[in-house]
């Protein structure tokens, strides 16, 4: 797939997620097969203003690439400017926030917003356009209507300002992330534009992807919340489009992924800061195993790399021996089982 003059290996995009696609979590789903990874959105008025917070959200590794950035905001100027401050980051792309629904950013203005002001949509565009060279994409919902209509006046927009791509999203503002995705603002929105359409919305396994791509003709997928614990997701998505079997995931290749991104944590936050996130983190990945529960609660006390890497390394040995798990000697662990 291309993206401007970006080539992306395959039709594969993890979505922003607020407060998980960081550094380490990109990485995991690059190594899972993932074709074009996205940072969670970043603030306009962070970046402008020189929080020290959010100008560290656009680090970035070399094997993460090509790696999008999203900003959101709803000033014409200040998205320029960051737009330039994320370009000279070394981006690879730069993606506006049109769908997030939360009030804060839609009071500002910002978010899903912007679908209902196509005038300000428009300036925004039109200027962080000529501030940047790098390709130029948008992620949008239904908009407020559930006909759709929101979502094919700003796409059409979107192309006659020189978008590369633009992601759909066909839920309402009001719906968050209830209820069912309609598919068919996709196709529309496919069916009015040149650019490239990537698809978004209720994609839980890989054939769900593959019935999107099907259905829609959209150019690519965006996964979200599937690829939380399920990096490999993916790569199953790629081995189908191709006619190949779908390989499962070993349990011991599960432990290893999180090894990996307990390890990449560490680098990127520092021990105390990364073993307090990986304390509800590492959780994700053993969903459906047995005492996983047991050893959701064991992890909550990790305060150390080593105790963490102890601990995984003991419940996998468990899962495939029956030798029971090791729990940290705490009180706290102690009356929560």
């Amino acid at each position: 797939m291309r993206i401007g003059s970006l080539i992306i290996e395959n039709n594969t995009v993890l979505a922003p997620l607020a407060g998980i696609t960081n550094l380490p979590f990109r990485l995991i789903a690059k190594r899972g097969g993932c074709g074009l990874v996205c940072s969670e959105m970043i603030s306009s008025n962070g970046l402008v203003f020189g929080a020290n917070k959010t100008l560290r959200m656009l680090e970035s590794f070399p094997e993460e690439k090509p790696v999008s950035f999203q900003i959101f905001g709803s000033d014409p100027s200040i998205m320029a400017e960051a737009a330039r401050i994320v370009e000279s980051s070394g981006a690879d792309i730069l993606d506006i926030n049109f769908g997030c629904s939360v009030k804060k950013i839609v009071k500002s203005g910002a978010g899903v917003a912007l679908m209902k002001d196509p005038g300000r949509a428009e300036a925004i565009l039109k200027v962080v356009r000529n501030s940047i060279k790098i390709p130029l994409t948008i992620k949008m919902r239904t908009g407020w209507e559930k006909t759709g209509e929101d979502a094919l006046v700003i796409a059409k927009i979107a192309e006659a300002c020189g978008v590369d791509a633009v992601t759909v999203h066909p839920r309402t503002a009001n719906q968050g992330f209830r209820g069912k995705a309609d598919w068919s603002v996709i196709s529309t929105v496919r069916k009015s534009v040149s650019m490239p359409v990537i698809g978004n919305g209720d994609i839980i396994v890989a054939e769900d992807a593959v019935d999107m791509i099907n259905q829609t003709e959209c150019n690519a997928v965006m996964i979200g919340r599937s690829a939380i614990g399920n990096p490999w997701i993916f790569s199953q998505v790629k081995a189908i489009l191709e006619g190949k079997p779908v390989q499962p995931v070993s349990i011991v290749r599960r432990f290893e992924a999180m090894k990996e991104y307990l390890k990449v944590t560490v680098e990127y936050l520092g021990e105390k800061q990364a073993c307090f996130m990986m304390r509800s983190r590492l959780g994700w990945f053993v969903k459906g195993l047995a005492s996983s529960g047991r050893f959701r609660e064991s992890i909550k006390q990790i305060s150390s790399e080593r105790e963490a890497q102890e601990l995984i390394s003991s419940y996998l040995d468990f899962i495939c021996n029956k030798r029971e798990p090791a729990v940290p000697d705490t009180e706290t662990y102690k009356e929560a089982i």
